[in-house]
């Protein structure tokens, strides 16, 4: 009864797992061949694994210890021949690094450009200062300078090309001047600004994206051939050349070189400071970064009050915003608004 008793309780647990002696046994039967090497460190392996494993579940805290740094995997435990290699060189892998790399390089570009200002102040002083602006501008260049010249006993139109080129000179400069003193004016009850306000450094790295902007230039003035054809002249408009191109074609030196500093000096200067300084930042306090980018590029290219170069002028506009905000500094937006004009002006000297 006793046997039937034990036969029947062996039955129900099952099959029994013989020890891992009794494989070691098996394995020295088989002798020194290959396969019986590899099953031997195979079986060694999965012993080592089951103590770790009960290492692990009993004394968790010494899986972490600094003494025994390398995980207890499988990997680990198995033998080397045994373990399958990842393939470094696969195609779709390759594929992927490249698309991730492109992914996190547009993450740095647009990071930065994403980023709005602190904006204390509301559209009423945007709307303040953009009208006081081109008041002043309009009235100063109308009524001002003529008037002073006048008062001087003189005209422009009775100038020499050189008398021009300094009219033209003095005319920007008091423009310029007048629009950085509405716009110092409008801003003196929110001073002091928060920080990332008209930032003026030579430190930073934005050579680079001057560079490249540079490198736009014939894209914007195939644009303005193309502005061109969608707006021709009229056979019977009269074209009438204008003072630069005056002295241009006369080749006056000292005239060229006036009209090299307006255009190079004067202009980019003043004009980056209303529309990318001011006029951008304060925008993004009721819209994204990128539209704000478009919408001040709009209002540069309006204020040229030239339908002709309004494409490519918009263009410009979204490059120098793009290149302003990438450094929050108006150095680099300055220079490549400088090298623009000076590419025009050396264009029209052919």
């Amino acid at each position: 009864m006793l046997s039937s008793y034990c036969s029947h309780s062996l039955s129900e647990r099952g099959p029994i797992i013989i020890p891992s002696i009794s494989g070691l046994g098996v394995i020295s039967r088989l002798g020194n061949s290959p396969l019986s090497i590899r099953n031997a460190q195979f079986f060694e392996s999965y012993s080592k694994l089951s103590k770790n494993k009960w290492k692990i579940s009993c004394f968790r805290h010494e899986d972490f210890s600094p003494e025994n740094p390398k995980s207890d995997g499988v990997e680990h435990c198995l033998h080397e021949k045994l373990v399958k290699k990842p393939e470094l060189n696969n195609p779709a892998d390759v594929k992927k690094d490249w698309i991730s790399n492109l992914q996190e390089a547009a993450y740095v570009v647009f990071r930065t450009i994403q980023s709005r200002w602190t904006v204390p102040w509301t559209a009423e002083t945007i709307m303040q200062v953009m009208v006081l602006w081109v008041v002043s501008f309009w009235f100063i260049g109308s009524w001002v300078i003529p008037f002073a010249a006048h008062m001087a006993g003189f005209s422009k139109e009775s100038l020499t090309f050189r008398g021009q080129a300094l009219f033209s000179l003095v005319t920007d400069a008091t423009e310029g001047l007048a629009g950085i003193a509405i716009l110092h004016r409008c801003l003196s009850r929110f001073r002091p600004l928060p920080s990332g306000w008209f930032i003026f450094s030579l430190k930073g790295n934005w050579l680079f994206d001057v560079a490249f902007g540079c490198f736009m230039f014939p894209l914007v003035n195939q644009l303005s051939q193309f502005n061109l054809s969608l707006l021709p002249i009229l056979p019977s408009t009269p074209v009438a050349l204008s003072s630069v191109e005056q002295s241009i074609a006369a080749r006056d030196p000292v005239a060229m070189s006036l009209y090299l500093i307006v255009v190079s000096v004067c202009a980019p200067v003043w004009e980056e400071i209303v529309f990318r300084g001011f006029l951008l930042p304060s925008l993004t306090r009721y819209m994204p970064v990128s539209c704000a980018i478009l919408v001040s590029s709009v209002a540069f290219a309006l204020a040229h009050f030239n339908v002709q170069r309004m494409l490519p002028l918009i263009f410009l506009g979204v490059v120098l915003g793009i290149i302003f905000t990438r450094s929050r500094n108006l150095m680099p937006s300055m220079l490549l608004h400088s090298l623009w004009n000076g590419f025009v002006f050396l264009d029209l000297m052919r």
